[in-house]
């Protein structure tokens, strides 16, 4: 079995095995972490999947009222050490914006996630902070794709973003996968919330090199249910090609199987019952 969590509203979900265990949507459950226990929402309740999963964490149970105090504690402590991270920032003058904060109790450790557009010296600021905040300090900087995972946001597509959700690494997007979909080379139209080129693009690429094989290329001639013509471009989502008929220029749409060589041979050698239509010599 299988569940789901999320440490924030509309955060990145992270998967639990239940362990016995059978929280619904809603209730507040502990979840194991290299430190302690960490409290979160259980946004899909245990459930049966087809697929055999191991290696996941055991969730520890449902939170009871000291788990739930601690973790409001904890958040408040968070939300303390970014106004004072802010502020101490603007007195040094340095060029970093904090994005995400993290609350160690355990440890008593404080970590401080930032970006910036080159690399800092923030020294200084540590040992203020650590004045201040009574603590140890951890500063990490974070690239533009890992700011946009902890931040969050919504997408071109206008949903959550992949990466504060679901996605999990970030794999290689490249501008050949760009051309292959016959998307315009604009970065406001391929690129995500982060600059870079969207993750989603990964996505489909592998159904576009598949029709590709599959499709005659652009230029080929081709006989369409609309009669004979040469073909001028490919739709994938519908799994058809666009065809420039030779009677008269016009164009249709006709669908792949229509027009591909195997099912062309196909309806030749075979009638509608499926007997051939021809008996060898």
């Amino acid at each position: 079995m299988v569940m789901a969590v999320s440490f924030t509203r509309y955060g990145r979900l992270y998967y639990l095995d239940p362990g016995g265990h059978g929280p619904r949507v809603g209730d507040k459950v502990l979840v194991p972490t290299e430190s302690a226990p960490e409290v979160a929402e259980c946004v899909w309740a245990p459930q049966w999947v087809a697929e055999d999963i191991a290696g996941l964490p055991v969730c520890a149970g449902l939170a009871g009222a000291e788990h739930l105090a601690r973790d409001e504690s904890n958040r408040a402590r968070r939300t303390a050490a970014r106004f004072t991270a802010k502020r101490l920032i603007r007195a040094h003058r340095l060029p970093m914006k904090i994005v995400g904060v993290d609350y160690l109790d355990a440890e008593e450790k404080i970590v401080l996630y930032f970006s910036a557009p080159h690399r800092v010296d923030f020294r200084p600021l540590v040992r203020d902070l650590a004045g201040e905040l009574r603590a140890r300090i951890d500063l990490r900087q974070l690239g533009p794709r890992d700011e946009a995972r902890v931040q969050g946001g919504i997408g071109p597509c206008g949903r959550d973003l992949c990466c504060a959700t679901f996605l999990k690494d970030f794999e290689p997007v490249s501008m050949r996968m760009v051309k292959d979909q016959d998307l315009p080379p604009n970065p406001l139209k391929i690129s995500g919330a982060c600059g870079r080129l969207m993750c989603c693009l990964k996505y489909e690429h592998p159904l576009y090199q598949e029709f590709t094989l599959r499709a005659p290329a652009v230029g080929q001639r081709v006989d369409s249910d609309e009669g004979p013509g040469r073909v001028v471009g490919h739709s994938v989502p519908t799994e058809s090609v666009v065809v420039r008929l030779d009677d008269g220029g016009r164009r249709c749409a006709c669908s792949l199987a229509s027009v591909c060589a195997p099912r062309t041979a196909h309806d030749e050698a075979y009638d509608d019952a499926g007997r051939p239509t021809a008996r060898p010599t």
